[in-house]
């Protein structure tokens, strides 16, 4: 059956993973709970997984937990683009928290990419991983500016191979008239996200910790020497506690569940397109985003036959089809051929958002928190959850984080976990990116 949205029809999808359709988890063993332990990790995506590896290699006893089956949420589920990106620009950084700080921040980011591609050459982990570039595209000649300062930002500053792209130049890395200009960035790239978190767990696994999925934490309470884990199976005596839910903080923290907001992000993608098409289209087979405030990212799929779309979804609840047809619609403002192209998949995932908007490592009592991805937990989840591991280990050789804060990030106000006031900062962003689009049309008409 098709669904009639007003103005086009879309014809059925899979409401699943376009990644799940060649990486399948099957269930793991069913493992007994230990009492005791050195660490209990709780969730089972990049950062819980990363932090188990390096803990596990030490010698210490770790159990991972997490309340679903390993593989369902955001790690199998984003657009699976390495980019570490930082949401605050640098002069926001320097505001916030001094100019030593935001410049480690910026370097922190180069060094999490490398590590990233260290790790996967490394422990020999496939995931169709592609060193691509990314083209930000710019939605008026104010926006170009920004970007050309930033190419010069990170060329001078990290080093990074970085350019801005006027007008005539866009067709060469994007076929489309949408934007104004733009910039390229080469230390960016691609790869498949499930098949990450798989080798992820294989390595998890082999290295000694105890993974139990489907297995709830209801509650901790500090304890003399530790904390008292109650999960869904049982209660474990764990000497620390590291948790890695970012967005899929449930009840079980209520501290941190009032400062972590989630918010869905939905990735659609096209049917096959032809090589004819993605070579007009996508003709360089970049990682794409563009400088509107509800963050459009898009990229081709692994084997370069269809593209795959996403965005801030603006829902809370259910999975209604409008979320589907307003990313279709955005794909054909960009790409006017694909207007009415059909779609084999969309389906959602949850990001972190909070109020300092850059990923987090921090302390309370015997618990660390790794979290706050902030939608680029490909790069951030495995890094901060690298380093939050270190952090328990007491490694002196390693130089920490600059993410690694004293506090936590102030809770919301009004906020107990039900992010109600999405759908109203949703369409604020949508106005805001209506009202420079019609800047950018003005700056067209201009003789």
């Amino acid at each position: 059956m098709m669904h009639s949205t007003g103005t086009a029809t879309v014809r059925p999808f899979k409401s699943t993973p376009y990644w799940w359709e060649d990486c399948a988890f099957a269930p793991l063993p069913v493992m007994p709970l230990a009492a005791r332990c050195d660490v209990a990790i709780v969730g089972g995506g990049y950062a819980g997984l990363s932090a188990a590896i390096e803990l596990a290699r030490a010698g210490l006893n770790v159990q991972l937990f997490d309340r679903q089956p390993i593989g369902q949420a955001a790690s199998s589920r984003n657009g699976g683009m390495a980019s570490g990106s930082i949401r605050p620009s640098r002069k926001q950084l320097i505001h916030r928290f001094g100019e030593a700080r935001a410049n480690a921040i910026l370097m922190e980011g180069k060094a999490a990419r490398d590590d990233l591609q260290t790790f996967l050459d490394e422990e020999k982990v496939e995931c169709d991983f592609f060193l691509s570039g990314l083209f930000d595209g710019a939605i008026n000649d104010r926006e170009c500016e920004e970007l050309s300062r930033y190419a010069e930002l990170l060329q001078r500053f990290l080093g990074i191979e970085a350019f801005s792209v006027s007008r005539a130049e866009v067709p060469r890395y994007i076929g489309t008239d949408f934007y104004a200009g733009g910039f390229v960035r080469m230390d960016i790239g691609g790869l498949h996200p499930a098949k990450l978190l798989d080798g992820i767990l294989r390595i998890a696994r082999a290295s000694g910790a105890t993974i139990h999925e489907n297995t709830a934490v209801l509650a901790t309470s500090a304890d003399v020497g530790g904390v008292r884990v109650a999960t869904s199976r049982g209660e474990v005596f764990a000497k620390k506690v590291l948790v890695c839910t970012d967005a899929y903080t449930d009840g079980f923290d209520p501290w941190l569940r009032r400062r972590i907001v989630p918010v869905r992000s939905r990735i659609v993608a096209t049917e096959p397109l032809g090589d004819g098409v993605m070579d007009r289209l996508m003709p360089k087979r970049m990682m794409y985003g563009d400088t509107r405030q509800l963050s459009y990212y898009y990229r081709p799929s692994p084997d370069g036959s269809r593209i795959l779309f996403g965005g801030r979804d603006g829902t809370t609840e259910g999975d209604p089809l409008s979320p589907t047809t307003h990313l279709r619609s955005e794909l054909g403002r960009i790409f006017p051929d694909l207007q009415n192209v059909a779609l084999s998949h969309s389906w959602f995932g949850q990001v972190a958002m909070h109020r300092d908007m850059i990923p987090r490592l921090f302390t309370a009592g015997d618990t660390v928190y790794a979290t706050g991805f902030c939608g680029s937990g490909v790069v951030w989840a495995r890094w901060l959850g690298k380093k939050a591991a270190l952090k328990l280990i007491g490694r002196t050789d390693d130089a920490g984080s600059a993410f690694d804060f004293d506090r936590a990030p102030k809770a919301v106000p009004f906020y107990r976990g039900r992010p109600w006031f999405i759908p109203a900062v949703y369409s604020l962003y949508e106005w805001r990116d209506k009202r420079a689009i019609r800047l950018g049309k003005q700056s067209d008409r201009r003789p």
